[in-house]
């Protein structure tokens, strides 16, 4: 549940005199984020970010205060995923821009490397393939370990495949598993800061699917295929519904083009069936997409591929709805 005013963090409040460390707090939204309703914790995420905004502008120990401007950039980070999620690509933007100068003036190279990541996804979701293909990559000249290398390698390949560099969209899978063998210690914070194999199949399906070719097409379902088993097999905090949305849609998309209606409306059911205010606005352009593929002439207006283009419209209009977002915009 959201926090109320005058919540504490960390067993203090957040506009209390002294130090405060809210390392706890931040890993526990970080990771309960991936997992729970869209909206839970964008209030408590609001409040902590502006309580240590106001910490911040107290005195500070130099040591404590690189720890303010670390919990800061990791606030305004969730905040920009939240607007991310919400289809708000602007604010999401300003955000991104917060995290990054708090990242700077704390030194922080892992989460200089995860603020361009987020970066990003904010040009991907605008449609600017390729920037966002280039702001991964340059997050990658960032020295930070974990599972940011991985991170950043797989949203290169997805943006090139969109762009229709297929050969660097292979080059960069390749990076990204690379990354993922290779890499050196953990990741600080766990769920939103964190690139868990399971998210690393789910970006590469995508990406082979965006590759085409009926090969590409088969590793795409495979790739989807092994991301939902190691989901439904982690913790629940740990199972981003996001991305095992994003997964069967893949699955559905990857079966439509092998020309098995039945398979894809199978993987559907999940997505389908779910509440409409769990569907992020990346979600829905996928739906509205996969809709439009249902249309196309070699579906010939087939009764099945009707039924189900309706259904995906449906949903897409339920979860862009007033009623599944929230009134205001976290700022």
């Amino acid at each position: 549940m959201a926090a109320m005013p005058g919540a504490t963090m960390g067993g203090q409040s957040p506009h209390a005199p002294g130090r405060w460390d809210g390392r706890a707090d931040v890993a526990r939204l970080a990771r309960s984020y991936v997992s729970h309703p869209l909206l839970e914790f964008y209030v408590e995420i609001k409040q902590l970010r502006d309580g240590v905004f106001g910490l911040l502008r107290g005195r500070q120990r130099p040591r404590q205060t690189s720890d303010l401007y670390v919990s800061a950039s990791r606030l305004c980070g969730l905040s920009a995923h939240v607007c991310l999620d919400l289809g708000r690509y602007d604010s999401a933007a300003t955000h991104a821009r917060t995290a990054r100068a708090c990242a700077e003036a704390a030194g922080h190279e892992g989460l200089l490397a995860w603020v361009r990541a987020v970066e990003s996804l904010i040009a991907y979701w605008t449609g600017w393939y390729e920037q966002a293909a280039r702001l991964a990559q340059a997050g990658r000249h960032h020295r930070a370990g974990g599972s940011i290398g991985a991170r950043l390698a797989s949203l290169e390949a997805r943006a090139l495949a969109i762009a229709g560099d297929s050969a660097g969209a292979a080059a960069a899978l390749v990076d990204a598993e690379r990354s993922r063998e290779t890499m050196a210690g953990h990741d600080d914070v766990p769920g939103i800061f964190a690139f868990p194999a399971a998210k690393q199949h789910a970006y590469a399906g995508t990406t082979h699917l965006a590759i085409g070719g009926r090969d590409h097409v088969q590793q795409a379902i495979a790739s989807a295929d092994t991301a939902v088993r190691l989901y439904r097999s982690a913790e629940h905090d740990d199972q981003s519904v996001g991305d095992l949305f994003a997964a069967h849609v893949d699955l559905a998309r990857g079966h439509l083009l092998l020309a098995d209606i039945d398979g894809a409306e199978a993987m559907l059911g999940f997505v389908l069936e779910a509440p409409p205010e769990r569907l992020s606005a990346s979600i829905v352009r996928r739906l509205v997409d996969l809709g439009r593929v249902l249309g196309e002439p070699q579906y010939g207006g087939a009764t099945q591929a009707t039924q189900l283009r309706e259904r995906l419209q449906h949903t897409a209009v339920l979860a862009a709805s007033p009623a599944a977002r929230p009134p205001e915009l976290p700022t």
